[in-house]
């Protein structure tokens, strides 16, 4: 396995979206809930659009060029924060190369470029259900510390 991370440029949207897709599938699949609506076509666009305009960070980890997971990022401000810091929207690992360290990586990666971007901290959230014990214990091994709240939405 030859596995490098690379900044995903606007010619890396659509394995970008794609993988996106699959993210969100494995989530609704644990919840058993139709949360997102997912369209490849708009989300290609959308992620085109979001790193040419340089405020959406992503990092992809590739396997001889074949797209195997990424890490998105944009920058957030907040008072409490002390000012700027990164929040992590997405990060996913196809299945086949998860326990590999390849998430470890891509954090070590973003990690980098957050400090490129004298950010504060990271944020990320992860529902609090039983089906992702697995992805708290992810962020918990990688210095993430629980911080209160839950992540609530509402559509305009």
């Amino acid at each position: 396995m030859n596995i490098e991370i690379i900044q995903a440029t606007e010619n890396d949207s659509l394995d970008l979206s794609v993988m996106t897709g699959e993210l969100l599938q494995e989530i609704m699949d644990k919840i058993n809930i139709k949360a997102f609506n997912f369209n490849l076509e708009e989300t290609h666009k959308r992620a085109e659009d979001l790193i040419s305009k340089n405020i959406y960070f992503v990092f992809i980890a590739k396997d001889k060029n074949k797209p195997i997971g990424f890490i998105s990022m944009y920058e957030s401000y907040a008072l409490y924060a002390e000012g700027a810091y990164g929040t992590i929207p997405e990060l996913y690992v196809r299945e086949e190369y998860r326990s590999l360290n390849i998430g470890k990586s891509l954090l070590k990666r973003a990690k980098e470029f957050a400090i490129s971007k004298n950010w504060k901290r990271f944020e990320v959230t992860t529902p609090p259900l039983p089906q992702f014990d697995r992805t708290l214990l992810f962020y918990q091994d990688n210095n993430f510390e629980i911080s209160g709240g839950r992540k609530l939405k509402a559509d305009i």
